[in-house]
């Protein structure tokens, strides 16, 4: 190897000489000989020229003397060795030597003609010949070239000797004690270190081998380690090992694997393992790996397992191929697991993840699934599928006022009721909340829903049980039947929960068969969503003024704006089913800030007519509006548009104050404390009316008016009307509130509540709601003074 190298190494030193040294040289003394060869040629050819001219008047004259003179001359030249002279006519031939006649074969001879011109024209009258050296690569160089020259080939030599020992200690000497590190490695089987230190790479590839070589040590410590170890953990593991051989043969077993068995191992090794396996699965265990799987992927199944003592147990078999992870043994190891308790804790889990934790009932999955199974029996056999969608009317209240434990109990009271009214064959679900469906599948399963629909009603003329005391309440139903209906299990399911929406829109309490017209119910919300939408965007919506009168003198003291949408194609939209989708899908807040703006914007025209000045507005205000940053808004408007803030009135329902918001407790002092009036609406309607006059600032009580509607009416419930109302005025007024009746319709109702002593009133007996510019015109007509509320 060290031979190798160090040829190589000089080899390509050698060979880059030869490739960039050599042509060079070569070149170098080709040109300085191709210079003297001019040189020379330049200089003979001027001698010739010259003296052939000197030459002809003698040669003519046949003057001996001048031409031996003239040769003289030519000869003194250190160029020419001989010069021969000849004349055309034989008479005179003269040569001189300067060298030993055995060099001139090896000179070079130039001859030329010598003329002359007489009076009859130019004659040639001779020749002069000389003969000069050949000159060489090496004859035409200087001493201060050959000096050059022989420097230049030292250092070549030097720095070809430096190559050559720098290549023997820096780098054939390392290789060596590398090489030698490597062999005893190899012959002795222990790890042996190179010995040499440096900082450059072969000191970084000593330090790397010497790491290496640890490394491998360790590794190799560790594996005999880990050997050892495998070899205990498959005999003390407790697992249960075993290995087959390719023919699928026990080949060997842990001592885990014995004792969970209670197999000997001269009993099994050997045997198939097939064997071992419940009868019923021995061909699904032959067959295992038929199935197709990604390359070195363990096997897993899942079969019943014999044991010794005829005990049947589950196990979990995870096998692997030997061969498929790297080594060249044949067979398998597999882990087996008894699974028993596991599977039944399955099937638990199962019913539980299919079930409702409260109820007991099927919950939405697991009713989706039997929904499935149930459609596709019936179209196997020409069958129907009836779907019932309940939904328990007023059960929020509950919740909101009782606590959702008593919620709780009411749907567990509802559940113990309807059970015992289901066939065997019939499933029951809680989908969630307080919303459930029923299945009913079979013969004359239409008619059989629509019975079971009746009976639903009837359970709740008796009332629920929560927190002590009797709650009442109904059911929306929706029914749908398959394939009439629908044409898949989603589809029944989603059409019996458009029925009961229909109910519930209709007045609730009571079941609704699906039809046609339900799904254009739905599309039409649909639209008044999409108006909605683009309203607020827009800017669709504003603000129509009812007034709202002294029940005594019918003057004008104040306005309450009403929400309207103006579309530039329908015209003016019902705004009970635009508030309605705007409550279900949040926007409500968005169009109550938009009419708050546009009623305190009408309330500044208005104020511009005489007598107009000290009159109010009442706007509706939805939860979503009760945000930490209501009371700036409200002052920025009321600053933009120069109106007081004692008129404007804060109408708050129920909805707003049920839940003691501690929140909205404070954004309501803070309007209150910054002048503006708080009036609660549809008073008298909820739970807990009474108690809110006691905990929140309010200003005015808005009696409702299905309380005023029944003041006409004869009989005990108008008797009733009566009183609550007279004790609503009469509370009021202990706390300093003032009364607004809602919906007067007729001059009766105006004069029983005047007889009650309320103060304000407003309805269509007074006025319709009206738009603004309409408003203003009749303001102005009429010229009525106002009477004020403020203060």
């Amino acid at each position: 190897m060290t031979h190798s190298v160090e040829s190589r190494f000089i080899a390509i030193i050698s060979g880059a000489l030869l490739v960039v040294v050599a042509p060079l040289f070569t070149l170098f003394l080709a040109l300085s000989s191709q210079q003297a060869a001019r040189n020379q040629s330049e200089h003979i050819d001027v001698m010739l020229t010259t003296n052939s001219q000197a030459l002809a008047r003698p040669l003519w004259d046949l003057d001996s003397e001048s031409i031996h003179q003239i040769v003289a001359m030519l000869i003194a030249d250190p160029m020419i060795h001989v010069v021969h002279v000849t004349d055309n006519t034989g008479k005179i031939d003269i040569s001189e030597i300067d060298v030993d006649r055995s060099e001139i074969a090896s000179l070079t001879e130039i001859s030329r003609q010598i003329t002359y011109k007489s009076a009859n024209g130019t004659r040639e009258v001779g020749t002069i010949t000389v003969a000069i050296p050949t000159l060489g690569w090496f004859s035409t160089l200087h001493e201060m070239e050959l000096a050059f020259i022989s420097i230049f080939i030292i250092a070549i030599l030097t720095v070809f000797g430096a190559a050559i020992l720098g290549n023997r200690v820096m780098v054939i000497k390392p290789l060596l004690r590398l090489t030698a590190a490597i062999e005893a490695t190899r012959r002795l089987g222990s790890r042996h270190h190179v010995d040499w230190r440096s900082t450059d790479e072969m000191g970084r590839l000593a330090k790397s081998f010497n790491e290496m070589q640890a490394l491998l040590e360790r590794e190799e410590r560790e594996l005999k380690r880990a050997h050892q170890q495998t070899t205990e953990i498959y005999n003390l593991t407790p697992a249960m090992l075993f290995s087959l051989n390719p023919a699928d043969e026990i080949a060997a077993v842990s001592d885990y694997w014995l004792l969970a068995t209670g197999y000997q191992r001269a009993d099994v090794v050997g045997r198939p393992f097939s064997h071992l396996v419940a009868l019923q699965d021995r061909t699904l265990y032959e067959n295992r790996k038929q199935k197709k799987r990604s390359a070195g992927a363990a096997i897993e199944i899942t079969l019943p397992f014999l044991c010794s003592d005829g005990k049947v147990m589950d196990v979990l078999i995870v096998e692997t191929e030997l061969g498929a992870v790297g080594g060249n043994v044949p067979g398998s190891l597999s882990v087996m697991t008894d699974v028993t308790e596991l599977r039944q804790s399955e099937m638990r889990n199962h019913q539980q993840a299919i079930s409702d934790h409260l109820t007991g009932l099927l919950n939405r999955q697991g009713f989706e699934a039997f929904l499935e199974q149930k459609i596709a029996e019936a179209d196997a056999v020409g069958g129907e599928v009836s779907c019932l969608f309940i939904d328990l009317d007023r059960f929020k209240a509950i919740n909101d006022n009782l606590g959702h434990a008593a919620g709780d109990a009411v749907l567990c009271q509802f559940v113990e009721r309807l059970q015992p009214l289901l066939r065997s064959s019939d499933a029951a679900s809680r989908l969630g909340g307080d919303e459930f469906a029923v299945l009913l599948a079979g013969d004359a399963a239409g008619k059989s829903a629509a019975e079971l629909c009746q009976k639903i009603v009837d359970l709740f003329e008796v009332p629920f049980r929560a927190e002590g005391t009797g709650v009442r309440l109904s059911a929306s139903i929706g029914l749908a039947i398959y394939p009439i209906h629908a044409t898949s299990g989603a589809d029944l399911l989603q059409k019996s929960d458009l029925a009961m929406y229909a109910r519930k829109r209709d007045g609730k309490n009571g079941a609704q068969v699906y039809d046609s017209s339900i799904l254009d119910k739905t599309r039409e919300r649909a639209e008044i969503e999409s108006d909605v939408e683009v309203g607020i965007a827009a800017n669709w919506f504003e603000a129509h003024f009812q007034p709202i009168v002294d029940i005594v003198t019918g003057v004008p003291a104040g306005f309450e704006a009403l929400m309207r949408l103006r579309h530039p194609r329908k015209g003016l939209l019902s705004p009970a089913g635009i508030i309605a989708v705007a409550e279900e899908n949040g926007t409500i807040g968005q169009i109550g800030n938009l009419i708050l703006e546009d009623a305190l914007a009408n309330l500044a025209r208005v104020s511009r007519l005489s007598g107009m000045a000290d009159s109010y507005v009442a706007v509706n205000f939805s939860p979503l509006q009760f945000d930490a940053g209501l009371p700036s808004r409200l002052a920025a408007l009321l600053s933009r548009y120069a109106i007081r803030p004692s008129r404007l009135v804060v109408e708050i329902t129920e909805a707003v104050l049920m839940h003691d918001n501690p929140e909205i407790r404070t954004i309501l002092n803070e309007i209150q404390g910054f002048g503006c009036r708080i009036a609660l609406d549809d008073f008298g309607t909820g739970y807990s009316s009474l108690s809110y006059m006691s905990r929140f600032p309010v200003d005015i009580v808005k009696i409702d008016q299905s309380f005023i509607r029944s003041l006409d009416q004869q009989g005990e419930i108008g008797r009733k009307n009566k009183m609550l109302i007279e004790g609503i005025t009469a509370i009021s007024r202990k706390m300093n509130c003032k009364i607004v009746a809602e919906g007067v319709e007729t001059s009766q109702q105006r004069s029983t509540l005047i007889d009650m002593g309320v103060d304000y009133a407003q309805g269509y007996y007074f006025s319709k709601p009206r738009e603004i510019n309409d408003l203003l015109s009749g303001l102005r007509a009429e010229q009525v003074p106002v009477a004020s509320m403020a203060g």
